[in-house]
């Protein structure tokens, strides 16, 4: 479903060959189900239901009506039956046109695909689109996205999962014309093939640790895509800033490239973010202290809770939370709330309390309203949220190690239940991984990128991990391992060899379906990694040797898709406590094709689940989606995802989008809306408010189609723990040594492996990576970086023969 990026959407087919066989259930069935020649009674769950051959046809004398009286869950279908007699045919990297003539009492109903996946069987594929309520026959069609590698039938029909009856007749299934050609290159032929990274002349002014797309707001046919970029710096890792009370944030606007200062109330350093069903942006916890030059006490977690208003550029305080978060992750749930964990306590010990913020109510729940296991999830736990509102624990975090058992797992928030999924590869080596739901979010599947461990600093690695969430027991299964690039350990630039991967890793999901894999360091706060590709997930492999950002972008960076199609880098923090304020912004190979089509108009900027919503466009596109604005720190964005929105093509101008009915799938919110065209060029996005009543159902109302993906798992549940206050963390979870320099400065706990474990050549590396002369804090030594005992660390009494000082002395 993810391949259909490099073909035409043409007009309607005309009226050709008919792939359907027994289009309207006029040949009766020889099984004793008494469903007609080449259909089957599917679907599942607890619902009671009937299947009838029925007289009141669209036209002929049969149709066929699907009814539930009661519904608990699952739905009912007529399906064309999943045979190569019965199926039909299709070609990958095609697409077809499918409609029927339907009545219908019912609002839960939806045409749904599956797919002949020639190794792994017959698959659901995807809800193509929401049928309404309809006293007479209507007509409905769709185009199906373009046919994935390895598929070579499909088979569909209408699903109803509430109560209710579908009766359809007169299905059709036509071939989609074959597209056009590619056009001429419109770069250098360097740039057509990798993309082109420019360096903006205009500094970051913030040491920024957060970066947040902002809305655009109401809809801007033909216009700039709006979407200024909010960056929190908070103290930005300095401790004078702290100690000084000054807090930063500032906001960019791509459109004129200008930098605003925004005031910003407290430190938010390392907090959690999240975007709102309204826009606002959600900023959790923060720093409240920085930690003791004893190395005694850690990062300290505020409880303090901000949401800012793109509309004023201005922060104002909610309630507090019930504890201090450092590191906290934020998740959307499908009905506008947040829910958060992990993180660290004012105290320095491991928050072990679900915290969740209502939507309805706009404030942070007293804890005793919110289901608790008591885990601790650790520092940006990757929390992301599956079609059916559990939460997919991806293994990616921040500092140390991963959680006990496999390092993944699901929670059900419902059951208040964890259950471990396995095949995640060196669970506690992926620290700094970065986790994306793959385009399409209805394919449900995960990749985690890289990674490494803060504590023991290893060489960081090239593991690439993909899990397929629509399997019964789902298990990671290993991807092709991250291309090389080029590192620079402090003596210049050299080629990756072996298993040298990265940690710090951004991946940004890009219009034409792709990701965007960039930036990156060797080890901890320290050897950028010069390498970027783009990882297709139609095939499941990197295209290696994209142009690679030539600033450096390690700890405290960040990447992510502007409106335009580009993508925007800030940030990189090295150990010796400097910061980079280069940003770069990236070209891709796309916008190197050709014109870009234009969206000319949008109907209605305001979108509810199950909607269909016509666009029209300066010419035939291939796809649409909405991608979500990024609000990414620590290379986790977990709410980052690319839905995909089934055309219905009424001409080449004019095109009715289908909308998930499900919002799991796409949580409400400001979404950017981008065409793309039959090579893959994506317009500019158009700002579009996704929400409506399925967002805010009450229990026990309307539901979306909600499929049983994931529901076999072979592991039992963990066991649920008692309720405790917090657990133990090391002030050391930050891989710092602070018996060295300031708090901003991080002199790693454990040196890489490579370089020996004396006082020369421990001081040899501190210079090659500019970190300058260190205070010692107080009398002891541990790394013997002072052996003269003259409070200087790596002085020239230190280091026999050779003066490793830099410029300044950091206390």
């Amino acid at each position: 479903m993810a391949s259909g990026l490099l073909l035409a959407a043409q007009p309607p087919a005309a009226a050709g060959t008919n792939l359907v066989k027994n289009p309207g259930f006029e040949t009766p069935g020889t099984g004793h189900d008494g469903m007609p020649e080449c259909w089957s009674a599917s679907g599942w769950g607890d619902n009671d239901f009937t299947f009838t051959t029925t007289t009141d046809a669209h036209s002929g004398t049969r149709a066929m009506k699907v009814e539930l009286t009661r519904r608990a869950d699952g739905d009912r279908k007529a399906l064309i039956t999943e045979s190569a007699s019965c199926a039909p045919t299709v070609v990958a990297e095609r697409q077809y046109d499918l409609s029927l003539w339907y009545k219908s009492t019912t609002p839960d109903a939806a045409i749904t695909l599956f797919r002949y996946d020639t190794t792994a069987g017959w698959q659901y594929w995807t809800d193509l689109k929401t049928l309404p309520v309809a006293g007479a026959y209507t007509r409905a069609e769709v185009r199906t996205p373009v046919v994935p590698p390895g598929t070579d039938r499909i088979a569909w029909g209408v699903s109803v999962f509430g109560t209710g009856g579908v009766t359809t007749d007169d299905y059709v299934m036509e071939e989609v014309a074959r597209p056009v050609p590619d056009p001429a290159c419109t770069g250098t032929a360097e740039e057509c093939a990798k993309g082109k990274w420019e360096v903006l002349a205009t500094k970051n002014p913030v040491r920024s640790m957060h970066s947040v797309v902002l809305h655009g707001g109401t809809s801007q046919a033909g216009g700039s895509g709006g979407g200024k970029v909010l960056l929190i710096a908070g103290s930005g890792n300095d401790p004078e800033m702290f100690e000084a009370g000054t807090f930063t944030s500032a906001v960019y606007d791509p459109a004129n490239g200008s930098f605003r200062t925004i005031p910003t109330p407290v430190d938010m350093f390392c907090a959690g973010h999240v975007q709102l069903s309204d826009g606002r942006v959600l900023v959790m916890s923060g720093n409240k202290g920085y930690p003791s030059a004893d190395g005694k006490t850690g990062y300290q977690g505020l409880r303090d809770s901000y949401v800012f208003d793109p509309a004023t550029e201005t922060y104002s305080r909610t309630n507090d939370m019930h504890e201090g978060h450092w590191y906290p992750s934020a998740t959307i749930l499908g009905n506008g709330d947040v829910i958060s964990f992990g993180g660290l306590k004012e105290d320095s010990t491991g928050n072990v309390t679900a915290e969740k913020f209502s939507a309805a109510q706009n404030r942070w729940l007293p804890v005793n309203e919110v289901k608790q296991t008591w885990s601790y999830w650790g520092l940006y736990p990757s929390m992301i949220l599956m079609q059916d509102g559990r939460l997919f624990y991806s293994g990616s975090h921040t500092f140390g190690n991963g959680t006990p058992g496999t390092g993944a797992s699901i929670y059900d928030y419902d059951a208040n239940t964890i259950t471990d999924v396995p095949g995640l590869r060196n669970k506690d080596q992926r620290d700094e991984s970065a986790s994306v739901l793959l385009p399409p979010a209805q394919d449900q599947r995960v990749l985690t990128i890289g990674g490494g461990n803060n504590e023991t600093n290893p060489v960081a690695n090239r593991l690439t991990d993909i899990i397929d969430l629509k399997q019964p027991d789902p298990a990671y299964v290993a991807g092709p391992p991250i291309p090389h690039g080029l590192v620079d350990q402090g003596a210049g630039k050299r080629p990756q060899t072996g298993d040298e991967g990265k940690m710090y890793v951004s991946a940004v999901l890009l219009p034409d379906g792709k990701v965007l894999e960039t930036g990156g360091a060797l080890h901890d706060r320290a050897d950028p990694v010069y390498e970027a590709s783009l990882f297709d997930p139609a095939t499941d492999t990197y295209q290696a040797g994209m142009a690679a950002d030539p600033v450096p972008r390690g700890y405290h960076s960040s990447a992510f898709l502007l409106p335009d199609g580009r993508v925007m880098a800030v940030g990189d923090n090295p150990g010796n406590g400097s910061y980079n304020h280069d940003v770069s912004v990236y070209t891709p190979p796309y916008l190197f094709k050709g014109p870009r089509p234009r969206i000319t108009s949008v109907i209605d900027s305001r979108w509810n689940y199950g909607d269909t919503q016509r666009i029209t466009v300066d010419r035939p596109i291939a796809r649409a989606e909405l991608i979500r604005p990024a609000a990414v720190t620590h290379s986790s964005d977990p709410n980052q995802r690319f839905v995909d929105l089934p055309l219905s093509v009424i001409d080449d101008r004019t095109v009715d989008l289908n909308v998930t009915g499900n919002p799991n799938l796409a949580p409400p919110g400001w979404y950017m809306l981008f065409a793309v065209d039959a090579n893959g060029v994506p317009s500019v996005a158009e700002w579009v408010h996704l929400g409506g009543p399925a967002a805010m159902a009450a229990e026990g109302e309307r539901s979306a189609h909600v499929h049983d993906f994931a529901d076999d798992l072979a592991a039992a549940p963990k066991k649920r723990l008692k309720k405790r206050d917090s657990v133990p963390v090391s002030p050391r979870i930050a891989g710092c040594d602070r018996h060295y320099g300031t708090a901003g400065v991080c002199v790693p706990t454990v040196f890489p492996k490579a370089v020996k474990a004396t006082t020369e050549a421990r001081c040899d590396w501190l210079a090659r990576h500019d970190y300058g002369r260190l205070a010692v804090n107080g009398k002891d030594d541990p790394l013997r970086l002072d052996p003269d005992r003259d409070g200087v660390a790596c002085g020239e009494g230190d280091v026999r023969g050779r003066d490793v000082r830099g410029p300044r002395l950091t206390r």
